[in-house]
């Protein structure tokens, strides 16, 4: 996790949380490792990792949750 203050980045930072599992679990709807599918539903999931059901086979640390949310505030970079 990049320090406080520091940039959050989509392919260094968020990218690499979702694995090819996840990314092939969610193809119906969108594709978790391109940055502008993410950016474009990034409220979505966001509220899908905050309840739980993504990803489906287990929670994500509330750290990762926090780096996604960072992400989504600091301006979705790439």
């Amino acid at each position: 996790m990049p320090p406080a203050g520091q940039p959050v980045s989509f392919a260094q930072h968020i990218k690499p949380l979702f694995r090819s599992t996840d990314r092939e679990s969610m193809t119906f709807a969108f594709d978790l490792w391109d940055v502008e599918d993410v950016r474009a539903n990034a409220d979505a999931i966001l509220r899908e990792l905050q309840g739980g059901s993504m990803p489906c086979d287990s929670d994500w640390p509330q750290e990762n949750i926090e780096l996604f949310r960072r992400w989504i505030a600091t301006g979705r970079l790439d």
